[in-house]
């Protein structure tokens, strides 16, 4: 029976790449049982094969380099136990945020979806639920960099920027809408969709009712868009009740094309008393 087995053989028997075992050899993880000192040619025992099956076996449950030398550095069943618990815990770990990422990807595909699909230029009466924001009141006027004014929201707020995409808003106060200043924001934010998203500051943007107007384009493009809203508010007996919600829900982000940027204003309304 053959006793010792070449890098190559054993690469070949066990389906672990011949730089992974120079790596294993260069750091004491599984060192060659005899090296040839004139061709420099590494050969394997059979005895070693069994804690190359348990290097792959620790490999697959996820676990690093690191914790396989400290395995193997005092090994026995409490050692073992520990790093299977505590993988357990980083899988467990890892399963929530990939959860988080996939309800993330879920709702950016719905929001995508709808924007494309929905009427341009209607108003629509909707019931929107409380909305959790990272606010920033903070003039912007239209034709400024509003980069700038996103930088500052996530200084101030400290937001993380991953979560940043997508979900940017502006506002422009009741006052400034019932006289006709479209062009003057009264402030930046950010809505909060999941409930482990925090800043150092948000409000509630409480549940009420809403004129819903989308258009193509972007903010430069809103002031008819908002005329409109205000004409059918006098029409139907509404006043307005609080600042305008206004998010670009495709844009630069999303496409380079400038024809396909779709917006949508909000108007929180009440009747005439």
């Amino acid at each position: 029976m053959k006793e010792f087995f070449s890098i190559g053989e054993v690469s070949k028997l066990f389906n672990v790449k011949i730089s992974a075992l120079r790596y294993y050899d260069e750091i004491g993880l599984l060192k060659p049982e005899h090296k040839d000192e004139q061709t420099n040619y590494r050969y394997y025992s059979t005895q070693q094969f069994e804690r190359l099956d348990t290097i792959k076996y620790l490999r697959a449950l996820g676990l690093p380099i690191h914790k396989l030398l400290d395995f193997f550095h005092s090994q026995n069943t409490n050692t073992l136990l520990h790093l299977l618990k505590s993988q357990q815990t980083e899988i467990e770990r890892k399963k929530r945020e990939l959860e988080c990422i996939e309800k993330k990807i879920s709702r950016r595909i719905m929001q995508i979806e709808d924007a494309v699909h929905t009427p341009l230029g209607h108003i629509t009466k909707i019931q929107l639920p409380a909305l959790r924001v990272a606010y920033l009141q903070h003039e912007y006027i239209l034709g400024h960099d509003i980069e700038h004014s996103l930088a500052e929201l996530r200084t101030r707020l400290s937001v993380n920027e991953e979560i940043f995409i997508g979900k940017i808003g502006l506002s422009i106060s009741a006052a400034n809408v019932k006289a006709h200043q479209f062009d003057k924001y009264s402030s930046i934010f950010m809505i909060l969709e999941d409930e482990n998203e925090e800043t150092s500051s948000e409000i509630i943007f409480p549940s009420r009712e809403y004129l819903q107007i989308r258009f193509k384009g972007s903010h430069p493009e809103a002031e008819p868009y908002y005329k409109q809203l205000l004409a059918y508010m006098n029409e139907h007996h509404y006043e307005i009740a609080g600042d305008s919600i206004e998010i670009t829900l495709i844009d630069y982000g999303i496409t380079n094309h400038l024809d396909n940027y779709v917006t949508e204003i909000l108007l929180p309304i009440k009747i005439i008393s």
